[in-house]
């Protein structure tokens, strides 16, 4: 129990949410739990770590890998956006959503998804991470940090996302995100399948400026 497998590209969502001692950490759509995990072996002084997942039967899945580890979090079975139903009203300084995506970046390892997907699955998907991002905003503490990521490579779920949301949010303001991997973009920065080693992700850091 004391191992996780966990793809190198996957890896990077906590360090790039860097959880400091005292901070209250939410984990949105935190499925299976392998990154809910490395957050809390990465920085086991939070103040709290909450972690949600619209699918009961998959948030169990995080309660055994967390167990396996040894560590806790407070878990909610509930659509993320859907505050009013899971949020104590006490601000987060570290967000990460990982959010539901077409997982094109991931085709190397699941080649089904290649003929699982549908055209307008994209589009469809970019709607769901846009709400998101929107419902989760107001949980972030002034001068707290989000992280978006995808195992994407669509320009639509990703750079499109943030983007748009950037512009639509005078209180967002994109970061710079440390090292140098992937393809820089305006907004974030994309791995590319078997880049690095890595599968395909993308990475965005938003910083709430008030």
């Amino acid at each position: 129990g004391l191992v996780s497998v966990q793809d190198a590209g996957a890896q990077m969502a906590a360090r790039l949410v860097d959880p400091r001692p005292g901070d209250r950490v939410l984990d949105a759509c935190a499925a299976p739990g392998g990154k809910t995990g490395h957050l809390l072996e990465l920085q086991p002084e939070l103040s709290a770590l909450v972690a949600v997942d619209s699918e009961s039967a998959r948030l169990q899945r995080v309660g055994e890998n967390l167990a396996r580890l040894g560590v806790g979090a407070e878990l909610h079975a509930a659509d993320a956006a859907d505050a009013d139903a899971w949020w104590d009203g006490q601000p987060f300084q570290r967000v990460l959503l990982d959010a539901p995506c077409t997982g094109s970046g991931v085709i190397r390892r699941h080649p089904d998804i290649k003929w699982l997907r549908r055209p307008g699955d994209a589009q469809a998907l970019a709607a769901t991470q846009a709400r998101l991002l929107t419902a989760l905003w107001p949980l972030l503490a002034p001068g707290g940090k989000l992280i978006y990521c995808t195992c994407s490579v669509m320009p639509a779920e990703n750079e499109a996302v943030v983007g748009a949301f950037v512009a639509g949010t005078p209180d967002a303001a994109t970061m710079a995100l440390p090292g140098e991997w992937g393809v820089a973009l305006r907004h974030g920065r994309q791995i590319l399948p078997g880049q690095h080693g890595m599968d395909g992700f993308y990475y965005a850091g938003l910083v709430k400026t008030t």
